[in-house]
């Protein structure tokens, strides 16, 4: 087939990137521009000396500013949003209403109501959106939660997820004030629950207990019947950091296997995105799957207050 008659290679989805902080170095703008049907349309960052180098990395036009933010909304068919759940909320409703698909980082927000503002603003503009929690999209984990869903049976699940982000003398890159701030609950308190609610179903129940060095416990209840708990920390000592998973039931015990790279797992959350916006048909972990998160962690939180 000559040059003249070669088919037309599809357009790449263009997104746009807020946030310039670990997590955009690291995984979002990366796997952006790796993913064979997204291209990154820009970099937006509240100081324009970091938007303009992580643009830079990848030949990318910056932003800053309320001006940009227009700009790089007007020229994009979707937003991936890096940034503290407080910001990204007003952000990713102005997004949805300028037309653009969400990939939104959790949690979406940390009150109930600006998280249902979220996916209100989703529903009313027909957007398709993606909340990334890594063990939701890690191809790996991704296909355990399945399998272990549609067996069934489980009595009982344990989630331990400990980080030793604010140990004493820690200097992690990860250590946010917003982390700090809000702690283990809302940091890695979405990743447990994205995968103990596909597997168990919705909570209908939390009881929440406060531990060492603002370590979270959780007793869930599950719509299946199961009751599961849940250990949330970022001020373990280092020797005690790492994440257990385990279910229990019918079928003996469970446990996922290891995940990769975040960048492959985002990768996979694109590739989600691209399918809702594809078909119109909303992704199980979207932004009202967020909202919900938001809703059960706000409740903890106020028992741990």
């Amino acid at each position: 087939m000559s040059a003249d008659n070669s088919p037309t290679p599809p357009a790449r989805t263009r997104i746009a990137l807020l946030g310039t902080g670990p997590w955009a170095r690291s995984t979002h703008a990366p796997a952006i521009a790796a993913h064979p049907g997204t291209g990154l349309a820009g970099v937006w960052g509240r100081r324009t000396e970091a938007a303009a180098e992580l643009a830079g990395a990848y030949d990318a036009p910056a932003y800053t500013g309320e001006e940009g933010l227009a700009e790089l909304l007007a020229g994009a068919d979707a937003v991936a949003i890096a940034l503290p759940p407080d910001v990204q909320a007003p952000l990713a409703v102005r997004a949805a209403e300028a037309g653009c698909h969400l990939l939104l980082d959790k949690p979406v927000a940390t009150t109930p109501t600006v998280a249902r503002e979220v996916a209100a603003a989703v529903e009313a503009a027909r957007v398709a959106s993606v909340v990334f929690c890594t063990l939701r999209f890690a191809p790996a984990t991704a296909a355990w939660i399945a399998e272990q869903a549609e067996r069934g049976g489980w009595f009982t699940a344990r989630a331990q997820w400990l980080a030793p982000l604010f140990a004493p003398g820690s200097t992690h890159a990860y250590a946010s004030p917003w982390r700090k701030e809000k702690g283990a609950l809302w940091d890695v308190g979405p990743h447990a629950l994205s995968v103990l609610i596909p597997v168990l179903g919705d909570v209908t129940a939390v009881t929440a207990a406060p531990g060492p060095n603002g370590t979270a416990h959780l007793v869930l209840r599950h719509t299946s019947g199961a009751s599961a708990t849940a250990t949330l920390g970022l001020g373990a000592p280092p020797a005690a950091g790492g994440v257990e998973i385990a279910l229990y039931g019918e079928h003996g015990t469970a446990e996922p296997p290891r995940w990769g790279e975040s960048a492959v797992a985002y990768g996979a959350a694109l590739d989600a995105l691209l399918e809702a916006a594809r078909t119109g048909r909303p992704h199980p972990c979207d932004a009202r799957f967020g909202a919900r998160l938001t809703e059960i962690l706000s409740e903890a939180e106020a028992q741990l207050a």
